[in-house]
């Protein structure tokens, strides 16, 4: 047997102690993580066009990238720079009957057209078109009403005419078949045109880009 003895273990070298504040320094840059709430704007963006929806791919991406350069307010001003100055329920009653007895004059009568605080423009609604029926001596009467968004007392002229012209129609056409936008662009002949506009001011007003607001 050996009487040698057993060799001793080194100890491992110590590291170098950080100082507290080196300790807990981070490697990565924070400014540049992505964070909860631009993970919520990034979802409100996407979703807010849904209002596109039907319209050319292309299309829907070019409103995209002014969303995403925070642009769309300013192109959404360059085409319409001024809001009309309808502000009253009988102004917007005036309004509805010129188009109405212009082009609808043999459509059933209108009862009223007011501006509605309860109609809210982000779940699609801009306008309600309704028969209430009133009871007049021992008479029922149907009386027509339209009733529009009173958040759409901020926005240009065209586009105001174009949910007046699209509760008109109804009028005459209950569902939205191919009589009904006939009729909308017999009376607006750049219908389409101001329905598309309408849609990308919803777009701006939800992600809050909106240039009336």
């Amino acid at each position: 047997m050996s009487d040698s003895k057993p060799k001793s273990r080194q100890a491992p070298p110590k590291m170098p102690l950080k100082s507290a504040s080196q300790a807990l320094k981070p490697k990565t840059d924070m400014s540049k993580l992505i964070t909860s709430a631009d993970i919520k704007q990034r979802q409100s963006e996407l979703s807010a066009l849904r209002y596109l929806s039907g319209y050319r791919p292309e299309v829907v991406a070019q409103i995209g990238q002014l969303v995403d350069s925070n642009a769309l307010g300013a192109h959404f001003l360059s085409r319409y720079p001024r809001v009309h100055d309808i502000r009253t329920d009988k102004a917007l009653y005036d309004m509805t009957i010129e188009l109405k007895n212009t082009y609808m004059r043999q459509s059933d009568p209108l009862a009223k057209v007011i501006f509605d605080e309860k109609i809210n423009v982000s779940h699609h609604a801009l306008g309600l078109h309704s028969y209430v029926n009133r009871r007049q001596g021992s008479k029922v009467k149907a009386k027509n009403e339209i009733r529009i968004s009173s958040r759409l007392k901020q926005i240009p002229f065209e586009l105001l005419q174009m949910v007046v012209v699209h509760e008109l129609a109804h009028l005459r056409e209950k569902d939205h078949n191919k009589a009904f936008y006939q009729l909308c662009t017999f009376m607006l002949p750049d219908y389409h045109q101001y329905e598309f506009d309408m849609r990308v001011w919803l777009v701006a007003e939800e992600v809050g880009q909106s240039p009336y607001a």
